[in-house]
């Protein structure tokens, strides 16, 4: 069995299983601190209403079975208990089947939320952590050699992430292929980050610069993945370097900070200096190679649907072929908006509306809303209903299902609801009414920032929603 194990690889599994545990632990944590708004019983897209309609075979999820917020709190900390004792070494200190009876655990929890979580689980990197989650299963721990198919089975994925992205860029919006998106993607992407406006700002040959760098990492690198060392470590940490860029330029959630870790486990020893070295492991168990081996079979069958959709003309972004995550397709931003429009939603305590009614801002804590509040940085931390607004903000479509039960409970005063927010302008009393209006938002230039001390400018162009009541709500729907 010398074939089966890459021992070298020992630090390399180290990294990853640690890191991906810290993830999990990101994940579970936003899952349980916003879930009561977003999906729970009286939030805008219930979990209970949801799994009436839907069955489960087509959303594998415990909470078929069962639910209610209390049971979904328990299974959403217990997720960051679990994997928080994963990140300092659980997995380590027991054997190895117990080690991946706990990594399992991680995995049927949070997909079971994923399956439920509708519009605000639709994100790629959802699908990119259950898939990192299972193979991490087989990845084994203290006392066996990494098994050297399921490290293939990583780049594998690794592969599909860059060169998935790569292949949406290029087959997409002209700019990629005129070097010119990143004069605009910096301002318009979702979630801009502290240090957005400065890489919006960098001369534009820079830029041009960026994207042809972009498309060499993303459409070539790959590729030396699957040679043999040093050649898979160089490739690996040239990902990794690209990938801490992003991180600085913007607020991805975990998606950078996933990508790195798989581009870690295709490192050599040499490569990740400081770390403890590999301890005596014993001959690897019949039965774990037989996992692995099954496995591998598993995902080169699964993987024609991710190939199909590489080759193809009509390549979907970040689409999952099965229910339960596995074998997944990635890319993001095939087209890059040219101007970044936001939705600002605004209350007023008033019984009528009229000219002189006075209106007061919501403020979120993440998406831009005041022009003079600087971008934060919230990434490797999700904050769902943000993003959402993002897309919103490009059409109302995208928010169809949840955004007048947004509305409604701004109108309640819903404490769940209020707790996503930055800032609420009614904490005593209830507005009467609610209005969403549709801004433009530019970055200042260099003299206005020093002038105005603002980093955005902003240009109403239309009213997104009117003045809505609880009762027009309801008579609406």
């Amino acid at each position: 069995m010398e074939w089966f194990t890459a021992p070298e690889y020992w630090q390399a599994r180290l990294v990853f299983q640690r890191g991906l545990a810290v993830v999990y632990l990101l994940a579970f944590l936003g899952a349980a601190l916003q879930f009561r708004a977003l999906i729970g019983e009286r939030g805008m897209l219930p979990v209970p209403r949801y799994v009436r309609r839907v069955p489960f075979r087509n959303a594998p999820s415990v909470f078929q079975w069962h639910y209610s917020d209390r049971f979904f709190a328990v299974v959403a900390w217990g997720g960051v208990g679990l994997a928080g004792a994963m990140a300092v070494g659980l997995g380590d200190a027991v054997p190895l089947w117990a080690s991946m009876v706990l990594w399992a655990a991680l995995w049927v929890l949070y997909l079971s939320i994923v399956n439920v979580g509708q519009a605000w689980y639709s994100f790629g990197w959802e699908s990119l952590l259950l898939e990192a989650g299972f193979l991490a299963i087989f990845l084994g721990n203290d006392t066996v050699g990494p098994p050297l198919l399921v490290l293939l089975l990583l780049r594998w994925l690794l592969f599909r992430v860059e060169f998935g992205a790569g292949l949406i860029k290029w087959r997409g919006d002209p700019c990629w292929r005129d070097l010119t998106c990143l004069r605009y993607h910096h301002e318009t992407q979702p979630m801009p980050g502290p240090l957005s406006w400065f890489f919006h700002h960098l001369p534009a040959p820079l830029h041009r610069v960026e994207v042809a760098a972009n498309h060499v990492v993303q459409l070539a690198v790959p590729f030396g993945l699957f040679f043999p060392q040093p050649v898979a470590g160089i490739a690996a940490a040239i990902i990794v370097v690209t990938q801490l860029w992003l991180v600085l330029s913007g607020n991805f959630a975990w998606l950078n900070w996933l990508t790195i870790l798989l581009a870690a486990s295709a490192l050599d020893a040499w490569m990740l200096p400081g770390l403890p070295s590999a301890p005596p492991v014993a001959e690897t168990p019949l039965w774990f190679a037989g996992a692995v081996i099954a496995l591998t079979g598993a995902v080169i069958v699964l993987s024609y649907w991710p190939i199909r959709n590489l080759c193809s003309r009509a390549q979907r972004m970040n689409a999952a072929f099965n229910p339960i995550h596995f074998v997944n397709t990635y890319g993001a931003f095939g087209t890059i908006g040219r101007v970044r429009y936001e939705v600002v939603f605004e209350g007023t305590a008033e019984e009528h509306v009229t000219g002189e009614t006075a209106w007061r801002e919501y403020e979120f804590k993440g998406k831009p809303g005041a022009v003079d509040r600087w971008p934060r940085q919230w990434a490797p931390y999700h904050l769902r209903l943000d993003w959402l607004m993002w897309f919103a903000a490009l059409s109302p479509s995208y928010a169809r299902t949840w955004l007048l039960p947004f509305v409604v409970r701004l109108l309640d005063n819903d404490p769940d609801t209020l707790r996503l927010l930055r800032h609420s302008p009614f904490r005593t009393t209830r507005p009467r009414h609610i209005r969403a209006l549709l801004y433009e938002y530019r970055y200042t230039a260099p003299s206005e920032l020093r002038r105005t001390h603002t980093c955005w400018t902003r240009t109403l162009i239309s009213e997104y929603l009117p003045p809505l009541t609880l009762d027009a709500i309801q008579r609406r729907s």
